[in-house]
């Protein structure tokens, strides 16, 4: 019995040539290329361990803030879906402990623009602080300045 080898048929150039010119080349000295819709986006690489890249919503603010309360001097009592969004107790001194309402804002001017109350909250953690007229009571802290000293370190 004779057996007969499959060999894939030879291409020719102009075959092989209009293919490659068929992909999509990436010119390294674009700074922005074209949005591929429904595909999730990133904030910026963050080189912070355990989160590879910026916050770009409150819930990237959420996770952050629960990676750093530790840190922060924060321990987290509870979450929740409604305003306020969590129950934290804060340390104010030795032995000391407080209970702070906390509201969470990928931008700290969208607690104005969700319309919430200006009582019942006493901190709002965000990314970005851009609320110059924040009332005085409420506290900001706003986590992309914290993050930056922590960059490269560890939480311990």
């Amino acid at each position: 019995m004779l057996a007969l080898a499959l060999v894939p048929a030879r291409r020719k150039k102009e075959d092989r040539e209009s293919k490659r010119d068929a992909c999509a080349v990436v010119q390294p000295e674009r700074a922005q290329h074209r949005l591929l819709s429904e595909r999730v986006t990133y904030g910026n690489p963050l080189d912070f361990p355990t989160l590879r890249h910026e916050p770009v919503n409150e819930q990237g603010v959420v996770l952050l803030f629960g990676m750093l309360a530790k840190h922060l001097g924060y321990v987290v009592e509870s979450v929740q879906a409604g305003f306020p969004d969590c129950e934290a107790k804060r340390q104010i001194g030795p032995k000391r402990w407080q209970r702070v309402n906390i509201e969470f804002e990928f931008e700290s001017r969208n607690f104005r623009d969700h319309g919430h109350p200006l009582t019942g909250c006493d901190v709002i953690v965000c990314w970005r602080h851009n609320w110059p007229d924040c009332p005085a009571h409420i506290e900001v802290l706003e986590l992309s300045t914290h993050i930056k000293s922590l960059r490269g370190g560890t939480l311990g």
